[in-house]
């Protein structure tokens, strides 16, 4: 049965939870995981994917979540799938590595160079580019005019780099902090101050994988 974007989230939330911990979360992780304001929200989220087939759980048991091995197997399909799709264009998308460089004394020319691929990034239909301005991201080495490259995900680690829409309605580039029924987006420029919402009022859109900045 089709899932509904926040029902997918959830789902989604709850196995990747399970594949880092080796145990299922609790409602409140799930809760502070999704960015949902309440546990009776995620009891009505968590009850339709059981309703539908996605979860099962134990009653009168902690952490008893358990996600049904029909939609692992078809995410594990579908991620065979991309990668096998990706494969073909994946020579096109490596440049030469040639070592490293120091910002003084030169280093030596390795002898068998590497190369870099972004066969990962190009070919991923989960990444976006975004174009930077302003600097409350200075002291993480994020300037004006850089470009970010964004993962889609709705479940960001607490201090990752994330862009975050605030009441529906400004998007930023902060780091994300949960705390308890709010969220913290801190910048890193020691003269701004952290941006503090209830957790209802924030949507992650993605996380930055990477900074690209251009001279010319």
């Amino acid at each position: 049965m089709a899932l509904t974007p926040k029902q997918k989230t959830v789902l989604d939330f709850v196995v990747s939870f399970i594949e880092r911990s080796g145990y299922c979360p609790s409602f409140d992780e799930i809760a502070r995981g999704v960015g949902l304001g309440s546990l009776a929200t995620v009891h009505k989220h968590v009850t339709a994917l059981q309703q539908k087939g996605y979860l099962k759980r134990r009653y009168n048991e902690s952490r008893s979540l358990e996600v049904s091995a029909d939609y692992l197997r078809s995410e594990q399909e579908r991620l065979e799938k991309q990668t096998m799709e990706r494969a073909p264009v994946a020579a096109l998308m490596t440049i030469p590595l040639m070592g490293t460089i120091a910002a003084g004394v030169p280093v030596e020319a390795p002898e068998s160079p590497e190369t870099l691929d972004f066969a990962d990034f190009a070919g991923s239909p989960n990444l976006f580019a975004l174009r930077v301005r302003g600097d409350s991201m200075i002291e993480d080495h994020i300037c004006d005019g850089d470009f970010v490259l964004i993962e889609r995900t709705k479940t960001p680690r607490d201090g990752e780099i994330v862009v975050a829409l605030v009441d529906g309605s400004e998007t930023t580039l902060k780091r994300i902090y949960r705390e308890g029924e709010r969220i913290r987006l801190q910048p890193a420029n020691s003269t701004m101050e952290p941006i503090r919402v209830p957790a209802g009022q924030v949507e992650v859109q993605g996380r930055v994988l990477a900074v690209l900045r251009k001279y010319r």
